[in-house]
C-alpha cells in the first residue's frame, strides 16, 4: 500500500493515498460506515492482502483493490441505475447460502462496485436503485433525511380509512414509535402491482408512503393493526418512478432523474440545517 505518492485523477482532481474505507465508499461498494464493516469482516484485500485496520491508506492509481474477490475501482463517473426486483431475491451482492441475490440481475461485472441503495425484502418486488455513487447513496438514506417511499400492499381482510388512522398518527412497533406515514385504501385500477387480476374477495389493497427505513417497516406496520401483508411492491423512491423497466430487468436512470434524485438530497440538506 502507497504511503506518500500524489497522482492525477480524470477530471483534474489530484489524489493523494486515501483511508482504504473512504475509497470503499467513493468507488461505491458502501457507505462509510459500511465500507468500515466490510473491512472488519475481513472481505477486503489490497494487493492480494486481507487488510482490516481501518486506518491503512491505498494509492488509488497503484493499489489493486478487491471485495470478495471482486475488483474496486473509482469509476470515470457514477453509475445510477433502476432494477424491478422481483420476488424471491435477497438485497445483497452475495450469500454465503447461495440463495438468489439482486446481484445476479444487475451488470456487475460491467460496473464493479455497484450496490444497492436500501433493501427490499425477499419477498418484496418492486423499485430497487443501484450506484456506484456511495455520496448520493449515504445523502439518501441517512436517517435524518431518509426519502419518501411508496409501498402498495394487498392485506388480508377489509380495511376501511379509518383503520388506516393509527399508521397516520405514528404507529407504536417493538423498536419504538414509527413517524406518521400516509396511508389510504387503493381502488382496484390502482392496485395492479400487487393484484392484476383484481382484488381478492375480503383482502384490502392500501398504499403506505414512509421515509424511515427499518426492517420489515412496512409490513409490520399493518400487521400491528391486524392486517397482515400478503404481497407488498414499492412503486417509487423519492423523486424515482419504476417505468420503463419490465420485472427482473434493470435500466439505466435518464439524466434527469438523476438531477432529481441530487436536488432531493440538497433540499432534505437545506431542510436539517
Amino acid at each position: 500500500m502507497s504511503k506518500d505518492a500524489a497522482a492525477p485523477q480524470a477530471g483534474g482532481e489530484r489524489l493523494v493515498p486515501m483511508r482504504l474505507q473512504r475509497f470503499l465508499a467513493r468507488a461505491g461498494a458502501a457507505s462509510r460506515r459500511g465500507s468500515e464493516n466490510l473491512m472488519t469482516a475481513g472481505r477486503v484485500r489490497v494487493n492480494g492482502e486481507v487488510v482490516t485496520e481501518l486506518g491503512a491508506k491505498v494509492d488509488p492509481l497503484v493499489d489493486e483493490v478487491t471485495l470478495d474477490g471482486m475488483p474496486v475501482r473509482l469509476p470515470a463517473e457514477p453509475v445510477y441505475l433502476m432494477l424491478n426486483k422481483p420476488a424471491g431475491y435477497l438485497t445483497t451482492m452475495s450469500d454465503p447460502q447461495g440463495r438468489p441475490c439482486v446481484a445476479s440481475l444487475v451488470p456487475r461485472k460491467r460496473y464493479p462496485g455497484l450496490f444497492p441503495v436500501g433493501r427490499l425484502d425477499k419477498d418484496t418486488t418492486g423499485l430497487l436503485l443501484f450506484t456506484t455513487d456511495g455520496t448520493l447513496a449515504q445523502n439518501l438514506l441517512h436517517p435524518s433525511k431518509h426519502v419518501d417511499k411508496h409501498y402498495v400492499a394487498l392485506v388480508d381482510g377489509v380495511v376501511d380509512e379509518n383503520g388506516l388512522e393509527p399508521l397516520r398518527r405514528g404507529i407504536e412497533l417493538d423498536d419504538g414509535p414509527c413517524q406518521p406515514a400516509r396511508a389510504r385504501v387503493l381502488k382496484a385500477r390502482e392496485a395492479l402491482s400487487v393484484c392484476p387480476y383484481g382484488v381478492p374477495s375480503g383482502d384490502t389493497c392500501v398504499e403506505v408512503v414512509i421515509h424511515e427505513g427499518r426492517k420489515n417497516q412496512v409490513k409490520r406496520m399493518l400487521g400491528k393493526i391486524g392486517h397482515p401483508v400478503l404481497r407488498l411492491h414499492r412503486s417509487t423512491f423519492g423523486p424515482l418512478e419504476l417505468t420503463g423497466v419490465e420485472e427482473g430487468s434493470w435500466r439505466h436512470l435518464a439524466p434527469e432523474e438523476v438531477r432529481k434524485l441530487t436536488q432531493a438530497c440538497a433540499h432534505l440538506d437545506k431542510n436539517t440545517l
